[in-house]
């Protein structure tokens, strides 16, 4: 059995010669951080996920905090979180000084849903709950009209983390929630380098994270409130401005947004290609049931972000850490998404030992295995026949 032409790692980027000129028309220009560039990949953003207003910042943590911020989530405010995710989507909450209530997750997809929403929103008790983030893991939907109808009893804000939904364009309008964070980190649909993107149907909002993302800082005459220092009759000195709030530094700039407004052309190229080779993956993992499965599909929207199979490893007579080696010296990468965050120490010393039987068994059986749009049919076929090949190495 032949491996790979290459390795294959879990995630890559795409990057073509219209992209690399594009970063050097941004270079060659006059602004190299925040400039004319911001703007229109906003817009482009905006367009591409049919949301009403986009707010470009420097990373998929970056959006999440701002969200939060904008929803001024800080001390004495409860945040509902999956515990299947990466860290910075109960970091951010801690960021503000809110507290994170772990929400446990579907043993099967990984994803919170109305039962584990419902059941953490018990857990939070008399806690002040102001917001929750589902998380579309790998790129699956979780269920937010569902979700959406248990919040709105009970006055909670719904952001989405969609760092692996873009693409699927019911995301980005948030029709169900107030907010939608996405990121372009270099192993998601479109890459940036680093960066993030807040969608939102609220101008208001809108208008408060770009404020938070530069600082707090205010240029508006309209809105000073220190009337004697912004200049006689009205007039604002041009050197002056404000800051009415504290905020960060998380503005993305020209270079990044030119690469960023490059790639969003080629959004549905890259994802109508991830979605042939899930189709692909379905078909010639199909044999391995039930020991060697893919997560099974809740919906017909999908971002195809990751491709993540579940391994019975006990089954095989193996463990996980083998399992990967083996796959590895086969020329095949994969990752585990994710460590269930309630268990990292920072969490159990600050909320003691959770019991969320759903992440654990999840965590105990997930693994994302290539997935990018460069991606050959022979070189999915190379993976599922690695795969399979392993698994009847390690059968007992």
């Amino acid at each position: 059995m032949n491996g790979p032409s290459r390795f294959l790692p879990y995630g890559r980027q795409a990057i073509d010669d219209d992209d690399i000129a594009a970063v050097t028309a941004a270079l060659k220009s006059d602004f190299l951080t925040t400039g004319p560039l911001v703007g229109g990949f906003e817009e482009d953003f905006a367009r591409a996920t049919g949301a009403v207003h986009a707010v470009a910042c420097n990373s998929g943590t970056a959006a999440l905090h701002l969200a939060m911020l904008a929803l001024d989530c800080g001390p004495g405010d409860a945040v509902i979180v999956p515990s299947m995710t990466f860290l910075a989507t109960a970091n951010v909450v801690r960021m503000t000084g809110a507290d994170v209530v772990f929400a446990d997750v579907d043993a099967q997809t990984g994803l919170m849903t109305a039962e584990t929403f419902d059941e953490a929103l018990r857990r939070a008790g008399a806690r002040r709950v102001k917001a929750a983030m589902p998380v579309h893991l790998g790129g699956q939907l979780c269920a937010m009209a569902d979700i959406r109808a248990r919040a709105d009893e009970r006055g909670v804000a719904l952001v989405e983390d969609a760092c692996h939904a873009l693409g699927v364009r019911s995301v980005g309008a948030t029709p169900h929630s107030s907010m939608a964070c996405f990121s372009t980190h270099p192993v998601k649909a479109i890459a940036t380098g680093e960066g993030g993107v807040v969608t939102t149907a609220d101008a208001a909002l809108a208008e408060r994270m770009r404020r938070l993302r530069s600082h707090g800082m205010v240029r508006d005459a309209a809105a000073f409130e220190n009337a004697d220092m912004a200049g006689a009759e009205g007039t604002a000195n041009p050197w002056y401005y404000e800051m009415q709030e504290i905020g960060w530094n998380y503005r993305q700039p020209d270079i990044l947004c030119a690469l960023g407004a490059s790639q969003l052309k080629k959004l549905d190229r890259f994802h109508r290609r991830r979605g042939e080779i899930a189709a692909l993956y379905n078909g010639l993992l199909a044999p391995s049931n039930p020991v060697i499965r893919p997560v099974p599909r809740t919906g017909a929207e999908h971002g195809w972000h990751l491709y993540a199979i579940l391994v019975e490893f006990a089954q095989l007579g193996t463990t996980r850490s083998a399992f990967m080696k083996g796959l590895g010296d086969r020329g095949i990468g994969s990752q585990v998404h994710y460590i269930p965050v309630h268990r990292q120490p920072y969490y159990r010393h600050l909320y003691g030992d959770l019991d969320l039987p759903g992440a654990d068994s999840y965590y105990a059986r997930c693994l994302s295995i290539p997935m990018f749009p460069a991606m050959t049919d022979a070189d999915v076929h190379a993976v599922a026949d690695g795969i399979s090949a392993l698994a009847v190495d390690k059968a007992p």
